[in-house]
């Protein structure tokens, strides 16, 4: 209930303070951002899954490869025993042949006994060998449909690598000034604290900040299948800035607009791969009860994800 009211007050100022127009837009922007950051964990989730799914059936197939080649071998050995005896009888049939015509009877069912048993056999060994066959087929599809896969998010990963290094590259003049990088869960996060942005209680950006975000700009423009998420943080302090805000929640949401809109307006980035979106205090990174932790929390975070089609239909082909 109380998020209703907030985001009803929200709702209301905003009315009051922008255009229909770009009120719509924010506000579609941020369901959009909910949408996507669910689907984006959701679907890491199911990648997850998916992929250790392959992995155990691919072991399941190489141990049902290996009992079907024992399986397949014991019948040879089997069959080969049976051959060895009857090859003795026949020999012993032959000697016996001249001597006793009912040594002969017995011989004559005791071999027309054992080719039945060595043709059953050898049906046995035809059905096992395959039976091998399309296992051995199956195993090496699914070893090859892993390995696609394996091979595709390795590359994601050097991907996103390579990135995050450009963009050290890039930012390497505000190491120091409250910027920092780092890749995980196939992510690149770029943190920037509020000090190198702003002023206290405002949304303006300073001359190094702006500095900082064109040539982060620069850097994403050269990469058009990246998926870019601005999203702006306050530590706890009640906001007590200008009347044109109702708290945290709207200022973090003003900060992150404000770098989408220098983003659009320094680099080549396609504004369909850029989301603002403001989490105020609900998402701190460090302790609110120091002034440390909260400079640590006062930042804007820029999140990169790569374009995940290529893997989903390669699951798919799974």
């Amino acid at each position: 209930m109380k998020k209703t009211i907030v985001l009803a007050l929200t709702l209301a100022f905003l009315n009051a303070c922008v255009s229909p127009k770009v009120y719509k837009e924010l506000e579609d922007k941020y369901v959009d951002l909910k949408k996507e950051n669910r689907s984006l964990q959701e679907e890491n989730d199911e990648l997850s899954k998916l992929k250790n799914a392959a992995k155990n059936e691919l072991s399941k197939l190489q141990k049902d490869y290996a009992d079907t080649v024992a399986n397949r071998d014991r019948l040879q050995k089997d069959y080969n025993a049976t051959k060895s005896s009857l090859d003795n009888l026949k020999a012993s049939y032959d000697a016996l042949e001249a001597n006793s015509s009912s040594a002969i009877a017995a011989n004559t069912k005791k071999n027309r006994e054992l080719l039945a048993q060595l043709e059953a056999k050898e049906q046995a060994l035809i059905i096992e060998n395959e039976r091998l066959e399309t296992l051995k087929k199956q195993l090496e599809d699914r070893s090859q449909r892993v390995a696609e896969l394996e091979s595709v998010i390795a590359a994601k990963d050097a991907a996103m690598t390579n990135l995050k290094n450009a963009i050290s590259k890039a930012l390497t003049d505000f190491e120091g000034k409250g910027l920092t990088i780092e890749q995980r869960n196939g992510k690149v996060y770029v943190s920037m604290e509020n000090k190198l942005l702003f002023k206290s209680g405002s949304w303006a950006v300073g001359t190094e900040g702006r500095k900082a975000v064109k040539q982060l700009g620069s850097v994403l423009g050269e990469n058009p299948d990246i998926a870019v998420l601005i999203e702006g943080h306050t530590d706890n302090a009640p906001f007590k800035g200008s009347g044109q805000l109702s708290g945290n929640w709207d200022l973090s949401t003003k900060r992150a607009t404000a770098i989408v809109k220098i983003l659009q307006e320094n680099s080549n980035i396609n504004a369909d791969n850029l989301t603002a979106a403001g989490r105020g205090e609900f998402a701190p990174i460090a302790s609110n009860e120091t002034s440390e932790g909260k400079a640590k929390n006062r930042r804007i975070e820029v999140i990169l994800t790569p374009k995940l089609d290529e893997i989903s239909k390669i699951l798919n082909d799974i």
